[in-house]
């Protein structure tokens, strides 16, 4: 803790009203000009946060290659308006005034401001955090669970973000209700943007988000897995190092303050969808991190299987369960008689049921966006809680070949007919770099696959093929039949919307080939290695995009001098 200097109130008092007056309350866009303002806070004592605090901000300088101050907000004792930092005396000057109270730890800088309730610290506190949002590019301030609560709501109404963190308890999720409504009272009414923390001790599975909005009103915004109740917990059972869940997920928070989250848009496409399978094996190899995934139909039920945690090799293993001839009849479930769509669709869920439960959005281990339509409006409705399986079940029906899935008493079909590329709905969720991996073929690559086709006939047209054409006759699939007529209907109406898409996305994955098929679940490895390939040659450009490091601030002198402090 630094030293601190006692100062004759008077003295104090006078120093104050010559600030206040020199300066004009900075606002909230000028913060965010200046430096990126962050507020954590706690809503449970059995939360090490200060070490959590510590570590984020060595991950934020990491993920931004930003300088990073970590500031303290610790209670002080009755008579704090009579004591204040040696630098106010020297404040007509450009640099950081408390320059010589910093501690230097590592990759970022740490300082502790002692505060109390007296009501004109307040209008100081503002000055002081726009002064040090002008000398950092990133401030973490870290509130502890003891300072009053008007040190709380002055951070929170000048930060970008608000965090608290709290535990799956009756206790710690009261506590956070009470600082919400505290908060409230000391911003003279304002509604607060809280957002929730959760520190998820080990193998401790988290509420439904529909729970929690029944409790508290929102839903968890993020979820720390394997965190440590107390500091006892985290050196007797993790020998004092952090678990590798929990720095996944703080690192993930990081970015998020750091605005360089990454996004991963995968499209429809029927078998041809397992080109992203590959495409994640070589995300992997290369230390990728992903923070959040939207899929849709095939991109849907991929992204599930990674997200709750399964690696490429087991998405490579499972879809090798359908290699041969007869594979897609393990898929097949016909609805007799075929009035609303030739399969249930139920054997696709039961499938995906096997490698991820009855797993809920919530206890994913990298967030999930699953993109379906819903039958009588058309509009594109995007899940992000209740069951996964049950989701993308709807997010792959369809029209024609699957009956249409109906869940909480709304009926949805396939997401590609109203989002077959779903960048936008990253960019709605606020990531900054999107990677979109784009199945839909436009209509010059169509055009290139039927002359292809073309010359396979010309080939075989000299010999005669009973079975050829015996497959034209009862094959729903086969080219001109009705599902193939189907298919291409779908897909005429996906073209545009995924090329719009490709265009909001920073890098754009199109593992393409002339001869594949949406129903050619028997071959997958052809897709797979294709997916690998595009992902290979376009990794430079994939990495360029997660290691840009852009900065938040540009540092301006003042116009007058004064302004410095603010």
């Amino acid at each position: 803790m630094p030293a601190w200097y006692p100062i004759e109130k008077s003295v104090w008092d006078q120093r104050r009203a010559e600030l206040l007056s020199s300066l004009a309350r900075p606002p909230q866009a000028a913060f965010n000009r200046a430096g990126r303002l962050t507020t954590l806070a706690s809503a449970s004592r059995r939360v090490p946060d200060r070490l959590v605090a510590e570590s984020l901000a060595e991950m934020l300088e990491s993920v931004t290659g930003e300088r990073v101050l970590l500031l303290q907000l610790v209670p002080s004792e009755a008579d704090a308006t009579a004591k204040v930092w040696s630098p106010l005396h020297s404040l007509p000057n450009n640099g950081f005034a408390f320059a010589d109270q910093l501690q230097h730890l590592g990759n970022f800088d740490r300082l502790a401001l002692r505060v109390s309730n007296h009501s004109a610290e307040r209008q100081f506190l503002s000055a002081f955090l726009g002064h040090c949002a002008r000398h950092f590019g990133h401030v973490i301030v870290h509130v502890d669970a003891n300072a009053p609560r008007q040190a709380l709501a002055e951070a929170a109404s000048r930060s970008s973000a608000t965090y608290v963190l709290a535990q799956q308890t009756v206790d710690s999720l009261f506590e956070f209700n009470q600082l919400d409504r505290e908060l409230r009272v000391a911003r003279d009414g304002t509604a607060t943007d809280l957002k929730l923390v959760l520190c998820l001790e080990h193998d401790e599975v988290p509420q439904s988000a529909e729970d929690f909005i029944k409790q508290i009103g929102q839903p968890a915004h993020l979820n720390l897995h394997e965190s440590p109740a107390t500091m006892d917990a985290l050196h007797s059972h993790c020998g004092g190092v952090w678990p590798v869940a929990f720095k996944f997920d703080l690192r993930r928070l990081a970015r998020e303050i750091g605005r360089c989250r990454v996004g991963l848009a995968l499209s429809s496409g029927g078998a041809k969808g397992l080109a992203h399978v590959g495409v994640l094996q070589v995300l992997e190899e290369n230390g990728i991190e992903v923070d959040l995934i939207a899929g849709t139909s095939m991109g849907a039920y991929i992204g599930a299987l990674w997200a709750f945690g399964h690696d490429g090799q087991f998405l490579e293993r499972k879809a090798r369960e359908l290699e041969g001839k007869w594979g897609l009849f393990k898929l097949i479930d016909p609805a007799f008689p075929p009035r609303r769509g030739f399969i249930h669709g139920r054997a696709i869920r039961e499938r995906l049921e096997r490698s991820i439960g009855d797993v809920r959005f919530e206890q994913l281990a990298r967030p999930l966006r699953v993109v379906t339509t819903h039958f009588d409006t058309l509009e594109r409705i995007v899940f992000s809680t209740g069951q996964v399986s049950h989701s993308v079940h709807a997010s792959c029906a369809i029209p024609s070949v699957f009956v249409p899935v109906k869940l909480n008493g709304e009926t949805y079909i396939d997401g590609g007919i109203s989002d077959p590329l779903p960048v936008d709905v990253l960019r709605e969720a606020g990531i900054e770099h999107v990677i979109a991996v784009n199945i839909i073929p436009t209509s010059a690559f169509l055009r290139c696959t039927r002359e292809y086709e073309r010359e396979q006939v010309d080939v075989k047209r000299s010999r005669f093929d009973f079975l050829r054409l015996l497959n034209r006759q009862i094959n729903y699939f086969a080219y001109g039949n009705i599902l193939d007529v189907t298919q291409r209907a779908v897909i005429g109406g996906q073209i545009r919307a995924a090329e719009d898409a490709c265009r909001q996305a920073d890098v754009v994955l199109r593992p393409l080939a002339c001869d594949s098929r949406w129903h050619d679940f028997s071959n997958p490895m052809k897709y797979i290695s294709l997916g690998r390939r595009v992902a290979e040659e376009n990794l430079a450009d994939i990495k360029k995009l997660v290691n840009r490091k852009e900065p938040s601030h540009e540092h301006q002198t003042p116009h007058h001098e004064l302004a410095a402090a603010a």
